[in-house]
């Protein structure tokens, strides 16, 4: 699928996906150096991240391409084969982690924003879940800032408004913590917050 005739949104899965694998990692590692998680990146933790995902044949990787060159990404696993840290908040509620598909991160370059591509991303993880079966639950973590963080950019607009749009709901109580190297401060953690909707079935 294009969009505006010029970006290219394709999907992968699996093992699919290692050709992209660095070309994602030097874009997480852009985007999220921005406010709000200012993270220093890590390309050897990077590597190690994406190759789990490669790894799981049930994995997507949906890529936003230009030209060949990837402006865009947007991945997802089934949360039964993720880390002990992301089921642990679903298992603490009760969900079976088996129904619960994962979206992990969708980073996009900012001259490509409000293209509409954040909703193919979300359409395409959603229609990859619904494919593949046995899932009732897509979910993602988000990191918590407060509101009157002196770092937070004058200009900064947040995805709230559009993930409930999308019929994402936030989950107070859901929170798991995980560490990374935040600019300026170090090695500390934060606390990230679940974001869930049902998946209905395929029209």
């Amino acid at each position: 699928m294009k969009q505006g005739n010029a970006i290219d949104i394709r999907r992968c899965t699996g093992t699919t996906m290692l050709p992209f694998l660095d070309d994602v990692a030097r874009l997480r590692m852009t985007v999220f150096r921005d406010w709000p998680y200012l993270y220093d990146g890590d390309e050897d933790y990077e590597r190690d991240y994406l190759a789990a995902y490669a790894a799981s044949p049930r994995s997507v990787c949906v890529l936003a391409c230009v030209e060949g060159r990837v402006i865009g990404a947007s991945t997802g696993i089934p949360l039964a084969e993720d880390t002990p840290a992301f089921q642990a908040p679903f298992l603490a509620r009760g969900m079976p982690v088996e129904s619960v598909f994962y979206f992990g991160e969708s980073v996009l370059l900012p001259a490509y924003r409000g293209r509409g591509i954040g909703h193919a991303f979300f359409d395409h993880r959603e229609a990859h879940a619904r494919e593949l079966g046995g899932f009732s639950v897509t979910a993602f973590a988000a990191v918590d800032r407060a509101g009157d963080d002196p770092r937070r950019p004058a200009a900064y607009r947040g995805n709230e408004v559009f993930w409930r749009k999308r019929g994402y709901v936030r989950q107070q109580g859901m929170t798991l913590q995980l560490a990374w190297n935040e600019l300026g401060r170090g090695d500390i953690g934060h606390d990230l917050t679940f974001w869930l909707r049902p998946l209905e079935a395929a029209p």
